[in-house]
């Protein structure tokens, strides 16, 4: 599946990613440095409820933010391996722990741990002229 959405579209991107992934937790998101991933990965927060700002866990690697879902609460991870060496890194850090846990997983930079994330929906980012974005979604 492919969507084109410019910056304030991007709740109405949200409702339809969450509505075409129903059901899957673990997402790796690729694209270059800009590509918006983390823009993205807000709006689809937003979308479920988070309420805390949501930003980049370039530094903290794991960001963790609260929601409900069918009034009971729930967590979601948010990961950014971009300043990892290795997988043993990757692992020390506590990914491999988020992966498994049930919960939804956001994955920035996927491509340095591509054997944990064997499964996961391949979402692609790519910059598009006048400040918009092509998204391909692989399940």
């Amino acid at each position: 599946m492919t969507f084109d959405y410019r910056l304030d579209e991007l709740p109405a991107f949200a409702e339809a990613f969450w509505k075409f992934v129903a059901g899957r937790t673990v997402f790796a998101f690729h694209g270059a440095m800009g590509a918006g991933k983390t823009t993205t990965i807000a709006a689809l927060c937003r979308y479920k409820g988070v309420q805390e700002a949501v930003s980049s866990p370039t530094f903290s690697i794991i960001n963790e933010y609260a929601y409900m879902e069918e009034g009971a609460p729930k967590v979601l991870y948010h990961m950014d391996l971009y300043r990892l060496r290795d997988l043993d890194e990757i692992i020390a850090a506590g990914v491999e722990d988020c992966l498994e846990s049930g919960s939804i997983c956001f994955v920035e930079w996927p491509e340095k741990a591509p054997e944990l994330l064997k499964g996961a929906v391949e979402v692609r980012l790519e910059v598009l002229p006048e400040g918009r974005r092509a998204v391909v979604i692989v399940q």
